[in-house]
């Protein structure tokens, strides 16, 4: 019984329609119906799939609502999850689109694995990366290159630390 698929994640945007709009506008997202959730909130998704629910944060009851979120959870950034990826196509298009915006994003590229990725940032810090497969060389939208990065050096676990002593 393994899981198959991203279904979506929950965002607590401080400015609801503003991270609405970001996720609409920058990244092509859909208002999709959603049940009437005791809390403001959309579902938003691409060809009829969910895959961001977005929920106003600060409202009455929260506790109640939102059960990743306990009363002190960070109000911007993205918490322990670094970032949330979705695969994409036609990055030439994305890139102009982008500028064309005003958004800031950050290139890198895998060239052994044919990966080229733009990441950016929604308007609550959460940083979202874009994917695209089957780019062999990084065209003129530069960035950073994965296999030119220096290599970090593993940490042994403790578990092994402690069999080891």
């Amino acid at each position: 019984m393994p899981v198959t698929e991203l279904n979506h994640y929950l965002i607590r945007a401080n400015d609801l329609e503003r991270t609405k709009d970001f996720y609409c506008k920058v990244l092509g997202f859909q208002v999709m119906p959603r049940p009437d959730f005791p809390f403001p909130g959309y579902w938003l998704g691409i060809n009829g799939k969910i895959q961001v629910h977005m929920a106003q944060a600060g409202v009455p009851n929260s506790q109640l609502y939102y059960l990743g979120s306990p009363k002190n959870a960070a109000k911007d950034n993205s918490g322990v999850i670094d970032h949330v990826a979705f695969l994409a196509t036609d990055p030439d298009a994305f890139v102009k689109h982008l500028q064309r915006l005003g958004v800031s994003f950050r290139p890198r590229n895998f060239p052994e694995s044919q990966l080229y990725q733009l990441f950016v940032r929604d308007p609550d810090g959460l940083t979202v990366e874009l994917n695209f497969f089957g780019v062999t060389k990084a065209p003129d939208w530069g960035g950073e290159d994965y296999s030119k990065m220096p290599r970090a050096p593993a940490k042994k676990s403790r578990t092994k630390a402690k069999a080891a002593a």
